[in-house]
């Protein structure tokens, strides 16, 4: 049976508020990226969003961010390799702490970005996670688009797995639209689903000039904070289920 992973972006808390229906959300993925305190979360958020991991049988994995919480880390921040190391070690023990036991890593917004094409960021970033992997006693894979990103995993002895989005607009050349543009962000529960099983079947994506890509994707993520989060993310499982794709995750 062919088999992926379906995650998504939890515990995103701000000012003790969640932005997502974590609760509903876990029930239908398989990984979590549980936000560790960088651009949203708290040790309150996180220790929940571990509850409802262990509850629901979903893998957390550690969601870092440059530290600007003012813009949801959705912003670039001008910061050295050497602090940001620091930065996201701090954010990967403070999620340990919360008694998660920690997965894989997916940088967030920003720097998720920041790490598939710079390779400074995604260096310092790759040595953090390699650091807390050998606190840890496994090497932790890294989740991303690839790029500098998964050179810099090759580069510290750390395992690189693909995603792709369900509910993000892709450029030709394989990345993402924007936020800033219009369309970036997508919110048709049956086109997510749709998107889902020809990436898992199929391993292509149309873009947004309706050019079709090829993309490798072990793991396919719903923003928890997208317009029509939870239905897409029911939508997208139904639709995996009924194809036969087995939804599991791969740490």
């Amino acid at each position: 049976m062919a088999a992926i992973d379906l995650n998504a972006d939890l515990g995103e808390t701000v000012d003790g508020r969640p932005t997502a229906d974590d609760e509903a959300m876990f029930a239908v993925i398989s990984s979590a990226n549980v936000a560790c305190g960088g651009h949203a979360g708290d040790a309150t958020s996180m220790r929940d969003a571990v509850d409802r991991a262990h509850r629901f049988g979903v893998a957390v994995g550690a969601h870092p961010s440059y530290p600007d919480r003012a813009n949801f880390g959705r912003v670039p921040v001008a910061i050295a390799a050497g602090p940001l190391q620091a930065v996201v070690e701090g954010q990967l023990e403070a999620l340990a702490a919360a008694g998660a036991d920690v997965r894989y890593v997916k940088p967030h917004g920003a720097l998720y970005h920041a790490v598939t094409a710079d390779v400074q960021m995604a260096d310092a970033v790759a040595r953090a996670v390699a650091a807390f992997s050998a606190r840890a006693g496994r090497p932790l894979p890294l989740l991303g688009l690839g790029g500098q990103f998964a050179r810099a995993a090759a580069s510290v002895g750390l395992p690189f797995v693909y995603e792709a989005f369900l509910d993000r607009a892709y450029l030709a050349d394989g990345t993402l639209v924007p936020r800033t543009q219009p369309g970036a962000v997508l919110d048709d529960p049956a086109a997510a689903a749709a998107r889902a099983v020809q990436l898992a079947r199929d391993g292509v994506v149309e873009a947004a000039d309706g050019t079709s890509i090829a993309v490798t994707a072990a793991s396919l993520c719903v923003h928890g904070d997208s317009p029509a989060a939870v239905a897409m993310a029911r939508a997208v499982r139904a639709a995996l289920d009924a194809e036969g794709v087995e939804v599991r995750a791969p740490w």
